[in-house]
């Protein structure tokens, strides 16, 4: 993957640290190139979304999903002391593994499954009532009477 400078761009906005650590250190970790477990992210609808893994071989027991402010983690650990097969050819992938998933604000799992080897995790967004945009009427008429105190007594010193 290209490594990309996003210097032009730190010398140049505000608040905007948070996104281009999370850019950097995605970068470096995509870099390592291990893909492992495959993954689907998809948009269910407005607001609500979809992690799909492919956890074949795992159990449910043994897949941890934690859900923390901005990040979600999914590990699994695959038990190799239980297994005492004599495999002529191995090859479907059961090593242990950690995904991380950065979450914009107010984004919360609303529900887990694992169905068929497929863990199916869905996230909603749910933004505060007192965050969403609000639409403010416009009044017409007078103005304010605190408004015409002023103004006359501005008028009154000079």
């Amino acid at each position: 993957m290209r490594q990309f400078d996003l210097t032009p761009y730190r010398r140049s906005t505000i608040g905007f640290d948070r996104l281009f650590d999370m850019l950097e250190a995605s970068a470096r970790q995509n870099g390592g190139g291990d893909n492992y477990p495959p993954f689907n992210l998809e948009r269910t609808g407005e607001e609500q979304y979809r992690i799909t893994l492919a956890v074949a071989g795992f159990r449910r027991d043994e897949i941890e999903i934690v859900a923390q402010q901005n990040l979600l983690t999914v590990k699994g650990k695959k038990d190799k002391d239980g297994d005492q097969s004599a495999f002529l050819h191995l090859g479907i992938a059961t090593r242990s593994f950690e995904r991380r998933f950065e979450l914009a604000d107010f984004i919360r799992v609303e529900d887990a499954r694992l169905t068929d080897g497929l863990l199916t995790i869905d996230l909603v967004r749910e933004v505060p009532e007192a965050l969403k945009p609000q639409t403010i009427a416009i009044k017409t008429g007078a103005p304010l009477a605190a408004i015409d105190n002023a103004s006359s007594e501005e008028s009154q010193a000079a």
